[in-house]
């Protein structure tokens, strides 16, 4: 049965909590879901899964143990239909410095809204809203202040459109490397599920598969596990292209590592839960941990509660 079946049905409350324990569906998610209290919902997993309360301090003791975000990151935002001066006249009058520039790939102190030439536009100009080297929470009150400039000047996005996300990588080891694209191998057509079509599998040339060159887990996790480098793993996932899911090129100019998977967006939302899940993914590779599951519910190991009942509706607003 679906969980929206479970939830449905005439059963009992204890009947739906062993249903939704079966589907690996945390405590604290199936308290929320039949709205009871935790309590409750404990007594019921203690009787049916007994064996499993013993080892509960063990369990602890080497289960991933979130950080904060306190992340250095940047954000390249791509729209079109909207006036670059108009845009970065709203941007500066919500507080925020922003400055028109040709392309280019230089880091700034200041956003700056540059020409794009991979979006497709019907109307008005394509660009790419580039942010400077943001920070944690106070890096993500300015990102809700350009999305907000971009949604009083009406900007568009469309299927060419994309949302890139880069985190610093200065300090990350290259077991983190190799633990990072190993993770998000494993979960890859996992996140497909929770992005739009075209931004699935191998369908869009500027963010590839990561089995693009290698078609199984398996060859793929060998490579990486003998890679010696960060190029080297560069080299076998990706020939050293930059367009690929996670694109390692960026190290070398920028000291970062880019996530080039989601569709273009300016809704902050989604911005941010997408900001926050790779944070999450980053992190429990950092912590040595390279998961053995691949399904959606496995994610909850490492994702806050907030990121897991955000995709886990979008995973079925997007099967709709």
């Amino acid at each position: 049965m679906t969980i929206q079946q479970i939830l449905s049905s005439s059963q009992t409350k204890t009947s739906k909590m062993r249903q939704l324990f079966e589907l690996g569906k945390s405590r604290r998610e199936v308290a929320d879901l039949l709205g009871v209290g935790y309590g409750f919902v404990q007594n019921v997993y203690a009787k049916t899964y007994p064996d499993r309360i013993g080892t509960r301090r063990r369990i602890l003791a080497t289960a991933y143990r979130a950080k904060s975000f306190n992340r250095k990151f940047g954000v390249e935002i791509e729209c079109f239909g909207v006036s670059r001066a108009a845009l970065k006249a709203e941007i500066n009058r919500l507080g925020v410095n922003c400055v028109i520039e040709g392309y280019n790939h230089s880091t700034r102190r200041h956003w700056k809204i540059v020409s794009d030439s991979s979006i497709d536009n019907t109307r008005g100009q394509a660009c790419e809203v580039v942010s400077p080297i943001l920070r944690g929470q106070s890096g993500l009150q300015q990102l809700q202040i350009v999305c907000q400039a971009l949604k009083n000047c009406r900007a568009l996005i469309n299927k060419s459109c994309g949302l890139h996300i880069h985190f610093d990588a200065e300090n990350l080891s290259l077991q983190t490397w190799k633990n990072l694209y190993k993770n998000y191998i494993n979960y890859e057509s996992t996140i497909d599920s929770m992005m739009p079509r075209s931004r699935r599998g191998n369908t869009n040339y500027y963010t590839k598969s990561l089995l693009d060159k290698v078609n199984t887990k398996e060859k793929a996790f060998s490579k990486i596990n003998a890679a010696n480098s960060i190029k080297k793993i560069s080299k076998v996932i990706a020939d050293r292209k930059r367009y690929y899911k996670i694109n390692a090129e960026s190290y070398f100019r920028h000291k970062s590592i880019e996530f080039r998977q989601h569709s273009g967006t300016i809704e902050y939302t989604k911005i941010e839960n997408w900001i926050l899940f790779l944070h999450r993914m980053v992190d429990f590779s950092e912590q040595g941990f390279v998961s053995q599951q691949s399904s959606f519910d496995s994610m909850s190991k490492f994702l806050a509660d907030e990121q897991h009942n955000f995709y886990h509706n979008r995973i079925q607003d997007l099967a709709a």
